[in-house]
Order: C-alpha cells, then structure tokens, then sequence
C-alpha cells in the first residue's frame, strides 16, 4: 500500500517543517489528534505514540486509532520520517517531505506498507481500507492542520 498526500503550503519551509517535527503540540492544532507523547527522546527524534480519531461525518461516529513510531528528523533535508513500531500500522513507513516551490512550499506525505499480518487478507484491508480511509483520511486532515498552523502567523 502507498497512500500519498501533498499541499503547498504558504510559508517559509523552516516555519512548515517545525510545525509538522512539533508532533507535542499537534492535540492543541489538530482536533482530530487524541494525544502524542513520547516515550523516549533523542537529539533527532524518539519513540513516540500517536492517538487520533477518524471522523466519518455527522451520521457516523468518529473511529479511535493508536500507533507507536520511530521518529527521525532530518533538518538539513529536510524530512521527518517514521516508522510505525506497534498498533495494527505496525511496520508501515511514512516520509513528510518538504521542497520549495514559488509561493511556499510543496509538502508531501508517502505511506508505504505491505499491511497487517494478517493470512490472506492483510494485503487486501491495507489496500482497500486502512490505506485509503483511515491512513489517508487522518493524514490529510493532518496536513491541512499543519498548513493551517504554518500559514497563520509570521513568526
């Protein structure tokens, strides 16, 4: 499964890339985001866990999701990536790429994974559902809420 999710964002790539590596303050930009805590911290990143709901509109209730990841940032490419290391994403890595384009700057979010272990089927949900409902469907909620955040103040 490869789910991709990008937006040009309005502000200095500097300004983007610390709100998207600020993942402690996500739960206060994002409302979809339950909790981030991490576990384990280091000079670029750490063991972090991920809560978020997926909403489904106003006639569904909004689904809870959980994950664990391996957190790298990278500044000088600049980069974040994870590694998701438990809940059902276990195994799935993610790369929030930042490029410079007129105007702002192009944000990109690759998940790539070959699903759960699941016999049979594990290729089948990853492809069908996790990937394109639920990793997308929070993903680029997220980013909308990272652009949100980057775009509205100048400092």
């Amino acid at each position: 499964m490869i789910a991709v999710d990008r937006r040009l964002v309005r502000a200095p790539v500097e300004r983007v890339w610390a709100a998207a590596a600020d993942v402690e303050r996500w739960p206060a930009w994002l409302p979809h985001y339950r909790w981030v805590r991490f576990h384990e911290r280091h000079e670029r990143g750490g063991l972090v866990e991920m809560a978020a709901w997926r909403p489904f509109g106003p006639l569904l209730p909004a689904w809870p999701t959980w994950w664990m990841s391996e957190m790298t940032l990278e500044p000088d490419v600049p980069r974040v990536r994870y590694r998701h290391v438990r809940g059902v994403t276990a195994g799935m890595d993610v790369a929030w790429d930042f490029a410079p384009e007129e105007g702002g700057v192009l944000v990109t979010i690759t998940h790539r994974w070959d699903g759960p272990p699941w016999p049979l089927i594990g290729g089948i949900a990853a492809r069908a559902v996790i990937g394109p409902v639920f990793v997308h469907g929070i993903a680029s909620r997220t980013l909308a809420g990272i652009a949100r955040e980057a775009e509205r103040t100048d400092g």
